[in-house]
C-alpha cells in the first residue's frame, strides 16, 4: 500500500491496482505515518513559518498567503505560528518545528526592522522575511524602502508639484529601515529634480493617524505650505485627510497626497481613494520560500523587492498660482 501512496520509484502497479488501493484508503480512513516518513526521508513535507504578529495583521497576512502558495507548488505545507512577540512561545514553536524536521523556517516580522535571529535556527535553512538579520548571517527578503520613497515623491513631482512635504513614520535616529529608507528616497527624488530638501516641509511622527493630522495641520497652516504631501504610511495619510477637511480644503484640488502600504482596509475607502504604494507581501512570501527550496548556502544576502504604485484619485497637478 505504501508503495502506491508514496509513488515509490521503481514500483510498477497497474492503474486498476492503484485505484483499488486508493478506494480502500478512502473507505478505511487510512493516514500515512508522518513520523515514519521523517525517519525514512530525513525531512517532513512542511516548511515552518514563525511570525510575531503577522497572522493577526490584516494587510500583512498576505505574507502567509504568498509563502503558502509557493510551498504548495512543491507539494509542501506551511506550518505557521503567530507568537505575538512572546519569546517563550517562539522558542517552544521552533523546538517543535525542528523536531518535526521541517524543510526550513521562514522567520517573519510584522514591520521592516533589523532583528536578532534565534540561535535555534543556526544550521537550519532559514530566511528572514519583511525584516533583516542584524548579524548578517541569514538571507533576508524585505521591501525596497529607498526606491519606494523615491517613486512616491517622483509621482508628485511628475504631477507638477515643486513644494512637496513629507510626514515620516519615525525619526531617522530610530534606525527603522522604513523611516530612513523612505526619507532617503524622498531626498533623492527632490535632488534629482533640482530641488533642495526644505526642512520646514518635513515632519517626523510615529506613524499614527493623530500624527498625520497634527503634522499636516502644521504644514498646511504654515507661511510656506506644500501643494503635495508624501505620507510615509497610509494611517498618517488618513490623518492628513482629516486635517485637509478641517481646513476646508480639498484633495487633490488644494493638496495632493500619496501614502505608503496600501492598507486594504483603509486606502481604497478614503474619499477620494488614496494613491499609495503597496508593500509586496505576497511576492516576498513566495520569494522567502523559494530561497529555502533552493537550499543555497546561507550568505546573509538582503533581497529588496519593489513596492508597486496603486493609482487612485488623490493626486493632480497643483493649482495655478495667482
Amino acid at each position: 500500500m505504501s508503495l502506491v501512496l508514496n509513488s515509490a520509484s521503481g514500483s510498477r502497479f497497474s492503474e486498476d491496482t492503484r485505484k483499488r488501493v486508493r478506494d480502500a484508503v478512502n473507505r478505511l480512513g487510512y493516514r500515512t505515518n508522518a513520523h515514519a516518513k521523517v525517519l525514512r526521508e530525513g525531512v517532513a513535507g512542511m516548511i515552518g513559518f514563525i511570525g510575531d504578529s503577522v497572522a493577526t495583521t490584516p494587510f500583512a497576512g498576505a505574507i502567509i498567503e504568498g509563502a503558502q502558495q509557493r510551498a504548495w507548488e512543491d507539494g509542501l505545507l506551511l506550518l505557521a505560528v503567530n507568537t505575538g512577540g512572546d519569546r517563550q512561545l517562539e522558542a517552544a514553536s521552533l523546538d517543535t518545528m525542528l523536531s518535526y524536521k521541517v524543510a526550513g523556517v521562514v522567520y517573519a516580522a510584522m514591520y521592516h526592522r533589523r532583528l536578532e535571529v534565534p540561535e535555534a535556527l543556526a544550521g537550519v535553512r532559514s530566511v528572514v522575511l519583511n525584516s533583516q538579520d542584524r548579524a548578517g548571517r541569514v538571507p533576508s527578503v524585505a521591501p525596497d524602502e529607498v526606491k519606494g520613497g523615491y517613486a512616491a515623491t517622483t509621482r508628485l513631482l511628475e504631477a507638477g508639484h515643486t513644494k512637496v512635504g513629507m510626514i515620516n513614520i519615525e525619526t531617522l535616529e530610530s534606525g527603522l529601515p522604513a523611516a530612513v529608507g523612505r526619507y532617503e528616497g524622498y531626498c533623492a527624488a527632490l535632488e534629482e529634480a533640482g530641488l533642495d530638501v526644505d526642512p520646514s516641509l518635513v515632519r517626523f511622527g510615529q506613524g499614527g493617524e493623530e500624527h498625520g493630522y497634527k503634522y499636516a495641520m502644521e504644514l498646511l497652516t504654515s507661511s510656506n505650505p506644500p501643494t503635495a504631501i508624501f505620507c510615509a504610511n497610509d494611517r498618517g495619510a488618513w490623518g492628513a485627510y482629516q486635517a485637509v477637511s478641517d481646513l476646508r480644503l480639498s484633495i487633490p484640488g488644494d493638496v495632493s497626497i500619496v501614502g505608503f502600504d496600501n492598507q486594504a482596509t483603509l486606502a481604497p475607502f478614503l474619499r477620494p481613494g488614496l494613491t499609495t504604494f503597496e508593500l509586496p507581501f505576497v511576492a516576498m512570501g513566495r520569494r522567502a520560500v523559494e530561497l529555502i527550496l533552493q537550499d543555497a548556502e546561507p550568505d546573509g544576502r538582503v533581497e529588496l523587492m519593489d513596492c508597486p504604485l496603486i493609482e487612485r484619485n488623490s493626486v493632480t497637478h497643483p493649482k495655478e498660482m495667482p
